[in-house]
């Protein structure tokens, strides 16, 4: 049995599809199966990582987890508890802004992470560790503003991406969660091309059949206004490896080809397979 921890998620649940249409025996975890929407042939499960008590019967006769973790919460009670029931392996969606070989992080999104990681090697698990750092669906930040005209408005427009459509991720998990042989590796998950923002809005205007612009703002009022409800330390974080992103081109590897026997789609194809969220 396979259990996907985050199902409900846009990452889990792909990968949730991926093992049911690979055939493998898939378990979901959520807090309410009522409204999870996933496939009929998933063992939908309720449970909550804040409620340790309810983890024992969601890890029975587990084999693997794929896990993706909600920055901020305490996961040691969960690699514990897995431990203790028997998990062979732990594959962990984690984040690319950890540096690596570093004894502290530079900001609280690579400390987060590290730190779960941490836990996950002391544990008795094999782990495989997957670092993302921008995945395609930020984009979905620009749906909102595109009910309103055709300009997008964000910081650091110049800033580079590899932008990576979360179905390559939840194949490259579903994978790894079956086949097994990678134990103790670390891979960066990158797309197939590095584009600015701005790259980005342009294609989304090619594939939405309109004339759409971007417009470079100062980040510092959207900051103060994006704390107002979201924690502070990761925004600072969110905002430093933007503007570190600025001018330079990002990184691109061929690791979901290497994985999966496929290309890692382009920016492209996410866009078309997302038309709908954007009114196209």
């Amino acid at each position: 049995m396979y259990l996907v921890i985050g199902a409900t998620a846009h990452f889990g649940r792909q990968t949730v599809e991926e093992l049911v249409a690979a055939g493998a025996p898939v378990r979901a975890l959520t807090r309410a199966p009522e409204r999870a929407g996933l496939p009929a042939q998933a063992d939908v499960v309720q449970g909550d990582l804040t409620k340790p008590e309810t983890l024992p019967a969601v890890l029975a006769g587990v084999e693997a987890v794929f896990l993706v973790p909600q920055y901020g919460m305490d996961l040691a009670p969960l690699v514990a508890a897995a431990e203790r029931a028997g998990v062979r392996r732990l594959v962990l969606l984690s984040s690319g802004a950890v540096v690596p070989g570093a004894e502290r992080q530079p900001d609280a999104i690579a400390r987060y992470h590290r730190d779960v990681e941490r836990a996950v090697e002391a544990s008795g698990m094999e782990w495989t560790f997957l670092r993302l750092l921008f995945p395609a669906i930020n984009s979905l930040t620009f749906a909102m503003q595109l009910q309103g005209g055709d300009v997008v408005r964000a910081p650091y427009t110049k800033a580079a991406f590899s932008a990576v459509h979360e179905r390559d991720v939840a194949e490259v998990a579903a994978r790894i969660l079956v086949g097994g042989g990678h134990a103790g590796r670390v891979y960066d998950l990158t797309g197939p091309e590095s584009l600015t923002q701005a790259a980005q809005v342009r294609i989304l205007g090619e594939a939405l059949e309109r004339p759409l612009t971007v417009e470079d703002v100062d980040p510092e009022p959207v900051l103060r206004e994006m704390g107002r409800f979201m924690d502070p330390e990761f925004l600072a974080a969110l905002f430093g490896l933007m503007a570190r992103a600025v001018g330079q081109p990002a990184p691109v590897n061929d690791v979901v080809e290497q994985i999966t026997g496929h290309p890692a789609r382009p920016y492209a194809r996410w866009v078309a397979d997302h038309r709908s969220d954007f009114g196209g």
